[in-house]
């Protein structure tokens, strides 16, 4: 079902009519899509833009522009990686790793949604040593090589809160920080190159392919940042990041031929598994 600029002009779209729209579509979640659509559009026109944005394939993140992220919301532009829901116990696990105060880099960090889930999850677990929701609990610096998502991360980690770079992993971070970081937060892509035409059309069509191809084997970029991170880390510092249960066995061999000790954790429910990497 196709919805007329003109028709949206003169009234709102009925919910009802929202949801079938939806619903013809594909999408399985149409009654809570329509429900989000409707808190987020500010006019009528606007309204029936993002149900044919909807209708089209575009993904519902970047119709809203926004992503719900460990309880934030995360800004997310157009073609930027929207960040995964089982994404959310890699900041799980980073959070009992990580003091007030501590030095944090999200590499590859898309819209900067784990480096922001964390400094607002260290604020909140210790209110009183930062000052209760002051997001500015850690260090926090972020870099990513597409414009766009830098672009999305730098709304989602203003200046109070943290700096975000544009540049390839490492690099464009200070110097300073060398030999310094406490947590390391590494969304690296990892999906085997041949696999990107499998993904759903969602992520294929309307994600950077930076941000999901990992390469061969999916680990290409993992290999880049497990060889640099031991010159980064403060002694005892972690690098994490997620992967496939598939891929562990290999992921472990490359953190540990870079000198870093892992450790493995796995969430059933939210089918996320989780490397630890010590320095």
């Amino acid at each position: 079902m196709s919805l007329s600029r003109s028709t949206a002009a003169s009234a709102p779209l009925p919910y009802a009519v929202i949801v079938t729209t939806l619903r013809a579509a594909g999408c399985v979640f149409a009654e809570d899509e329509a429900e989000l659509i409707l808190q987020t559009a500010t006019t009528a026109e606007q309204l029936a833009a993002m149900v044919e944005q909807r209708v089209q394939g575009l993904p519902l993140e970047h119709v809203l522009g926004w992503a719900s992220f460990h309880g934030l919301r995360i800004s997310v532009g157009p073609g930027v990686f929207v960040p995964r829901r089982r994404t959310e116990f890699l900041v799980d696990v980073a959070t009992t790793f990580t003091s007030p105060g501590a030095l944090v880099v999200d590499l590859c960090c898309g819209a900067g949604a784990l480096g922001a889930a964390l400094a607002a999850a260290v604020a909140a677990a210790d209110p009183a040593a930062v000052g209760g929701t002051d997001l500015h609990a850690v260090d926090l610096h972020a870099t990513d090589i597409d414009p766009a998502a830098v672009a999305s991360a730098r709304r989602n980690i203003p200046p109070a809160v943290g700096a975000v770079y544009q540049g390839d992993l490492f690099d464009p971070l200070p110097t300073a920080l060398r030999g310094r970081i406490d947590t390391l937060l590494a969304n690296v892509p990892y999906v085997p190159t041949d696999a990107i035409e499998l993904l759903p059309a969602e992520a294929r069509v309307h994600e950077a392919r930076v941000a999901l191809d990992g390469g061969a084997d999916g680990l290409d970029v993992l290999r880049r940042v497990a060889a640099a991170a031991p010159q980064w880390l403060a002694p005892g510092g972690h690098l994490l990041f997620e992967t496939s249960e598939r891929q562990v066995p290999h992921a472990v061999d490359v953190v540990t031929r870079a000198g870093l000790r892992a450790d493995v954790r796995t969430d059933d429910e939210l089918d996320a598994t989780v490397v630890v990497a010590t320095n």
